[in-house]
C-alpha cells in the first residue's frame, strides 16, 4: 500500500509534508457531463477539477503555506496536459512529483491521497470521494473538491469552497457515489 509513498519520498517519508492532486479525466465528454451535473447540485465550478489549472491549485495551496512543499500528482493518465501545465508552472513545477509508473497502482495512489497533508480532488470521481471520506474518518482536514470562482465585489474573482467535507456524504448531491 505504501509503494507510492516509498517511491517518491523514500527515507524522508516520516517527516515529509505534501499535497496530492487527483487528476481524473473521467473519459472526456461523459466526465464533463457528470462534472456539470455535480456543479448544478454543489455550485462548484463545472470544469476546474477536471482541468486542474495552476491558478486553481495555487488558490488552495498558497493560503495554507503548502506551495513550498512537495506536490504529488496521482492521475489516470487520460489528460497529460494537466501534468504538463503543472510542471511548466514556475511555482508548482519545481515542487511537483509524479508517481513512477512502477509504483502507480490503486492501493499506492489511495495511500498517497489519504496520508497527504492536503488533498485536491474531483467531486465527480468516486476515487476522489473515497480518499476524501477516508481522510475525514481519520480526522484529516484540507480536503478540496468543491470550489468555484466568485466576485470579491471589487472586480476581482477568487476561488472559494462551495461545499465542505460533509458534501462527500450527501446522497442528494452525489447519488450512489456518496
Amino acid at each position: 500500500m505504501c509503494s507510492g509513498i516509498n517511491a517518491i519520498f523514500g527515507d524522508e517519508k516520516k517527516d515529509v509534508m505534501y499535497s496530492v492532486i487527483h487528476n481524473r479525466h473521467l473519459e472526456g465528454a461523459p466526465g464533463l457531463r457528470l462534472m456539470q451535473r455535480m456543479s448544478r447540485t454543489s455550485r462548484c465550478h463545472p470544469t476546474a477539477a477536471l482541468e486542474m489549472y495552476p491558478e486553481y491549485v495555487k488558490s488552495i495551496l498558497r493560503p495554507i503555506g503548502m506551495l513550498n512543499h512537495s506536490i504529488v500528482l496521482i492521475t489516470d493518465g487520460e489528460n497529460p496536459d494537466v501534468a504538463k501545465r503543472l510542471l511548466e508552472d514556475p511555482e508548482i513545477g519545481p515542487m511537483l512529483r509524479l508517481v513512477p509508473e512502477s509504483a502507480s497502482w490503486i492501493g499506492g495512489d489511495i495511500t498517497l491521497g489519504i496520508m497527504s497533508n492536503v488533498f485536491i480532488g474531483n467531486p465527480a470521481s468516486s476515487f476522489s470521494g473515497f480518499i476524501a471520506k477516508a481522510r475525514i474518518a481519520f480526522g484529516f482536514g484540507h480536503n478540496h473538491l468543491f470550489r468555484t470562482k466568485v466576485s470579491t465585489g471589487i472586480g476581482k474573482l477568487e476561488w472559494v469552497t462551495t461545499c465542505g467535507d460533509a458534501c462527500v456524504f450527501d446522497k442528494n448531491m452525489l447519488g450512489n457515489m456518496s
